[in-house]
């Protein structure tokens, strides 16, 4: 676990060197600028006014370049296997886990996010691994999941054991498997449309010459809006069928459990709302008069709900999915 957490956290800062100075880059252009000339004048009255000559921009000379453009990208592949490594002691982790509870480790909320945000990585490291573009952007999935896994483990432990006897059943490994792999899938897809939101609206107040602030400048090291908006949408499209799956195994095991399909338990009914959430996101993505900044939204909102559903109704509701195991 301190080998994962660390792991990301190297990771981390990798790509926060390609994220600053890489190709995709305005730190290294802003830094490779000229300082500005400047000059005393003595106007008639006596008095001196400081005239500032234009940047120096570098366009009757070679057009400036990210300074160790090529060496920021090489920092960035060590990260993206830096990541990889981590995600192989993160593995390990849940291996020995399992091997410790003599079951599948995703037993109690310990063990669910540490699979989830397992899953997570996986799934970025996919897309970094086929599109090297947008690997910079490993810098903000790093962050979360290591974010994550220090509140799991400093927050959410709890010692391996045997599960209760309600959990005690093979749909255990169906349904808790759909459910943690789609919440991984989606921590990613919250990532990207998080930043295609920021881009996007750097690009409107750029459009309307309006100045930036933050986090509205994180968009200049960000690819296009365009590209982040598809990214989110297929990431999103390739988790909600998962996670329907998941709703529909947890109904099966729930009339072998307690003898009913449904019965509006807490975790029941804020996972229904997740699925309506992100089923409303795909639709309004589908219909030309929404997509873009208002389908995003949505998506946004989605995750909000898988937050409750993962913290508060584990932690404040009791129902009968209250196997958090922490005490």
């Amino acid at each position: 676990m301190v080998a994962a957490v660390l792991g990301y956290m190297l990771a981390m800062i990798g790509y926060a060197v390609e994220y600053a100075f890489g190709r995709q880059g305005v730190v290294a252009r802003i830094a490779a600028r000229k300082p500005r000339a400047s000059r005393v004048l003595v106007t008639a009255g006596g008095d001196e006014v400081v005239e500032t000559a234009a940047d120096d921009t570098g366009d009757d000379d070679e057009p400036h370049r990210p300074i160790d453009a090529g060496r920021a990208a090489f920092i960035g592949r060590i990260a993206l296997v830096v990541q990889t490594l981590a995600a192989a002691a993160h593995t390990a982790c849940l291996v020995f886990r399992a091997l410790a509870a003599h079951r599948v480790p995703w037993g109690n909320m310990y063990e669910y996010v540490l699979t989830a945000c397992l899953i997570a990585t996986v799934a970025w490291l996919v897309v970094a691994w086929r599109r090297p573009a947008v690997r910079h952007l490993g810098l903000f999935v790093s962050l979360v999941v290591a974010i994550l896994l220090c509140v799991d483990a400093a927050k959410l432990y709890a010692t391996a054991g045997p599960l209760v006897p309600a959990l005690n059943s093979y749909w255990l490994v169906i349904h808790v498997s759909a459910m943690t792999v789609a919440s991984g899938i989606f921590l990613v897809g919250f990532v990207t449309v998080a930043l295609y939101l920021i881009q996007e609206r750097r690009e409107a107040w750029l459009a309307a010459d309006r100045p930036l602030r933050f986090p509205l400048t994180l968009g200049d090291r960000l690819p296009a809006s365009e590209t982040l908006e598809r990214l989110g949408f297929r990431i999103h499209a390739l988790g909600f069928p998962i996670w329907t799956f998941g709703i529909m195994c947890g109904a099966i095991w729930a009339e072998h459990a307690w003898g009913r399909y449904w019965g509006w338990d807490p975790k029941e009914t804020w996972s229904f709302i997740a699925w309506v959430v992100y089923a409303a996101y795909l639709h309004a993505r589908a219909t030309p008069s929404i997509r873009g900044r208002w389908s995003s939204w949505i998506a946004m909102l989605g995750w909000a709900v898988m937050l409750v559903n993962l913290f508060g109704v584990n932690l404040v509701v009791s129902g009968l999915h209250s196997y958090a195991g922490v005490g």
